[in-house]
């Protein structure tokens, strides 16, 4: 029997239910496509720190850290994917639709376990942006640095206590993500942890185009674009996972099913911030208190030598091509004496 035309074959749930079924299974998908993306950079930079892994004990924790985040995010995407299969294929017929029962067995491990790894991962990213802000800040002093990080990392502290909260208030029985009292510590939550990513963001944003202005009036425009351009300020501040976050965070709040979409990519992009900003350290192009403190001397030096010999050429390409010759050389020794 082929489908006749202008006969309803869809679910009895009300429009705002079925739009809250299609932005799951959606969020799905980006969360699958997300790990990928993560699984190609998890293996770059493990492989490197692999051959590293003699030189220093740090070297050994980011290589722990990348392999329990991977883990974190495995679990993630196993439970997601599970979900989805025990909602919309074991029980389709449930009493007010596959949607009503994923809110009324929040109790189930799956769920559990869904709202444990989502918490978890959040927080294992949102301590590396403060390390990183640390280390960024760290080229103005080690007091200065500690300062700066404080408020942050007592944000950070209270987030962890209210997403310990909101996990247990969204696995008891006859409660879901969407309850009352579950939403609302969501929603406190994920605010706190928000607020930390755009202070840590602001801060490192800060001190980057601060240090960015200083090579700008001893060095050619173009030398220190090169270092400090858009794409590298993002990358360091973590930005990327800002702009998605506060997407699902006011979706959330306010109850709209698109906020099952931007959860998966906020998610996902968090992730990815957090892998590029590794890639970064290990690769020897992210910024550390060496090579800011060693990169501004050579700077003020160099302007000095220049401006004190005679110039036979008309152009600046030999001053260009020693900079960034001994710029490459502080990266490339960055891993012998940085943080």
């Amino acid at each position: 029997m082929s489908p006749q035309p202008g006969v309803y074959y869809g679910p009895d749930e009300d429009d705002n239910t079925k739009w809250l079924e299609r932005y799951f299974l959606a969020g799905d998908f980006v969360t699958g496509t997300g790990f990928g993306v993560q699984v190609v950079l998890w293996s770059t930079c493990v492989t490197y720190l692999w051959k590293e892994r003699r030189r220093s004990w740090k070297t050994l924790f980011l290589i722990g850290y990348l392999c329990l985040l991977l883990a974190v995010q495995f679990i993630f995407c196993i439970v997601q994917a599970r979900t989805v299969q025990v909602v919309y294929v074991e029980n389709r017929n449930y009493p007010g639709g596959p949607w009503q029962y994923f809110l009324d067995t929040q109790f189930l491990a799956i769920n559990v376990i869904f709202d444990a790894t989502l918490f978890i991962g959040t927080f294992l990213c949102d301590l590396l942006v403060l390390w990183r802000c640390h280390i960024i800040w760290a080229a103005s002093g080690r007091g200065l640095a500690y300062a700066v990080i404080s408020l942050p990392a007592i944000i950070l502290v209270a987030s962890f206590v209210l997403g310990t909260l909101w996990t247990l208030q969204a696995s008891h029985p006859g409660l879901s993500l969407y309850s009352k009292e579950p939403l609302a510590f969501g929603t406190a939550y994920f605010t706190l942890s928000l607020s930390v990513n755009i202070i840590l963001t602001a801060l490192i944003l800060v001190r980057l185009l601060m240090y960015r202005r200083t090579h700008l009036a001893h060095l050619p425009p173009g030398h220190a674009k090169h270092y400090l351009s858009l794409a590298n300020l993002i990358v360091e501040s973590a930005a990327l996972y800002s702009v998605f976050a506060i997407m699902f965070l006011v979706s959330y709040a306010l109850n709209k099913p698109i906020n099952q979409i931007w959860l998966g990519t906020a998610q996902s992009a968090q992730q990815v911030a957090s892998y590029l900003i590794i890639y970064r350290v290990i690769n020897g192009t992210a910024w550390t208190k060496e090579a800011m403190e060693t990169q501004t001397l050579n700077t003020v030096e160099l302007r000095a030598t220049s401006s004190s010999r005679p110039r036979k050429s008309t152009g600046t390409s030999d001053v260009q091509l020693t900079t960034d010759f001994t710029v490459s050389q502080d990266f490339a020794q960055k891993d012998e004496g940085g943080e």
